[in-house]
């Protein structure tokens, strides 16, 4: 004998649809928000590893008895690292140390390297971002001496840029108000972290 089979009715097969469509509705933003909120936690925990290295980096210079002068340095696991008058990294390349006011994407971005134990990949402005993770470049804006404009370094997370697809660079002006970022003023040592997500 045959038995007979059955299915769900059209009725029941509209119903379910508009459950799973309302459900999808109030979801969507939930995950949307945790997105910015891992990029938001992404910033601020590379942020704090640099701020605590940058620390570590001064308490050695203060160890070391304050080295002064155009080459000073310290030397932390076996890597010297360049630091100005106030004790703060400004290059991990040896020679000529640099001035809080001359500071250069190149220079920033050796500061990331050589105090992160584990730096992420990183580029200086100007060049392809495709395959990084975070974006060096230098704007003003950091403490002012006696007339003196102090550069800060910026450091952006790419996921959050808006990348040229031939060119891999930011499209538009990378600044803090862009993308979420933090930045470093090696004249005071301080780390800010920006969040620029709507």
């Amino acid at each position: 004998m045959m038995k007979k089979q059955q299915g769900f009715s059209l009725i029941e097969l509209i119903i379910v649809v508009v459950i799973l469509s309302l459900l999808a509705v109030t979801a969507l933003p939930r995950f949307l928000n945790v997105t910015e909120q891992a990029e938001d936690a992404a910033v601020e925990g590379v942020a704090g590893g640099f701020a605590a290295a940058v620390g570590l980096v001064r308490a050695q210079w203060e160890i070391e008895g304050r080295p002064s002068g155009t080459s000073a340095s310290i030397t932390m696991d076996s890597t010297q690292i360049q630091v100005n008058e106030f004790g703060f990294p400004t290059s991990s390349a040896s020679g000529t140390n640099l001035a809080p006011e001359s500071m250069s994407a190149s220079a920033c971005k050796a500061v990331f390297d050589g105090v992160m134990q584990s730096p992420v990949r990183s580029v200086v402005s100007g060049t392809d971002a495709t395959d990084v993770r975070y974006y060096i470049g230098v704007q003003s804006g950091g403490t002012t001496d006696s007339g003196v404009d102090y550069l800060l370094c910026s450091y952006h997370l790419v996921a959050t840029l808006k990348l040229n697809s031939s060119t891999g660079l930011p499209t538009g002006t990378v600044d803090f108000s862009v993308g979420n970022s933090f930045s470093y003023n090696p004249a005071t040592g301080q780390i800010q972290v920006y969040s620029n997500n709507t």
